[in-house]
């Protein structure tokens, strides 16, 4: 079941998302610098983590069980940048399209998940 992460469409577009959540998160107040930038940037990072991880298992049941974990990393991000959004410190033109790419991220793992599954 070990592939190469690189190769998967789904980490490379995760791994986009950390990078755009980190330069997009660089502009927040310097006093969220340990708390809310800290947490957003590791949940987003997580993401394409986990898919790393899950692919190198040996078994579908284990890289299944990092896409969910990945899936729930996604999910914990999108809560994160909405709270960011209302507290101002993300303009709207700046969260939608993160909101749309979390979107079709979430959409790609589940139909990986699907196409794993057999």
């Amino acid at each position: 079941m070990a592939q190469n992460y690189k190769q998967l469409r789904i980490w490379k577009r995760s791994f986009e998302l950390a990078l755009k959540v980190y330069k997009i998160t660089a502009k927040f107040p310097k006093s969220e610098k340990y708390n809310l930038t800290a947490q957003i940037r590791r949940a987003a990072t997580s993401i394409s983590t986990n898919i790393a991880e899950g692919a190198s298992r040996h078994t579908a049941r284990d890289f299944i069980r990092f896409l969910h974990q990945s899936y729930g990393s996604l999910k914990e991000a999108e809560n994160l940048l909405l709270l960011s959004k209302e507290l101002k410190y993300l303009l709207v033109k700046d969260f939608q399209p993160l909101q749309k790419e979390i979107d079709e991220i979430a959409r790609m793992i589940y139909r990986f998940i699907e196409r794993i599954k057999g």
